[in-house]
This record gives structure tokens, C-alpha cells and sequence, in this order.
């Protein structure tokens, strides 16, 4: 936790967001691009696994549709969470695996982690 001192002497611990969810809200762009029910679950997989075909990742991620399966990684692509690499073979290869953006939120997922085995 982040404490500033203001010119007045009291005590200001710093905001999670400045504007509540709003356009600047760091916590709102994460959330915006790992949020929901299977991301984070195909980022652990992925970071457990390395690289990763899809229908390992369909069967390692218990529950998920083919439709949100393929909906998830096309999006964190998009977002520059995973790399797509298509291999020209019969039938065609496909492996996903974490960029180094992906790669940089692991340490704050495994706080998380532990944070709910601690407090849930």
C-alpha cells in the first residue's frame, strides 16, 4: 500500500482507481481484458503447459464451450495476451502460448491465488 503524506499532514493512502471504473481505471482495463469466467483459467494453463494446442486447452479447461473457448482466445489475442502460431501441416497445427505481457501479470495471479486460498 502506497501512503502519501499531504501538505496539511494527514495520511492519504493511494486510490485503487482514481475515477471509479472510468476511462483512466487501470483495475477497469485489466479487468476489461482478463475478466469473466474463462481467461484467467486459459492463462493458467497456457503458463502451466507452455505452448498449447486448442483441443488440449478445450479439455484442460473443464466446462468451457468450443464457441467461448475459440471466442476467449481470439479476443487475448487480440489483446496481446497469447500468440497464435499456425503451423501449414495436414491437418493444420495450432499452438497458443503467453506473451511476455501475459507473462508479466503471472506473479499478481499467483497473489491472488494465494490470497483466496488464505481468505476464502
Amino acid at each position: 500500500m502506497v501512503i502519501f503524506m499531504e501538505t496539511t499532514g494527514k495520511e492519504r493512502r493511494e486510490s485503487l482507481c482514481e475515477s471509479t471504473a472510468g476511462e483512466g481505471c487501470g483495475l477497469k482495463k485489466v479487468l476489461d481484458i482478463i475478466g469473466g469466467k474463462w481467461k484467467i483459467l486459459i492463462l493458467c494453463v497456457i503458463n502451466d503447459e507452455g505452448n498449447v494446442r486448442y483441443g488440449d486447452l478445450r479439455r484442460a479447461v473443464y466446462g468451457i464451450t468450443n464457441t467461448m473457448l475459440a471466442q476467449s482466445l481470439r479476443e487475448m489475442e487480440t489483446d496481446g495476451l497469447v500468440e497464435r502460431k499456425q503451423y501449414m501441416e495436414m491437418p493444420v497445427r495450432v499452438e497458443y502460448s503467453l506473451t511476455d505481457k501475459s507473462r508479466s501479470m503471472i506473479p499478481i495471479l499467483l497473489m491472488l491465488k494465494r490470497w483466496g486460498e488464505e481468505h476464502l
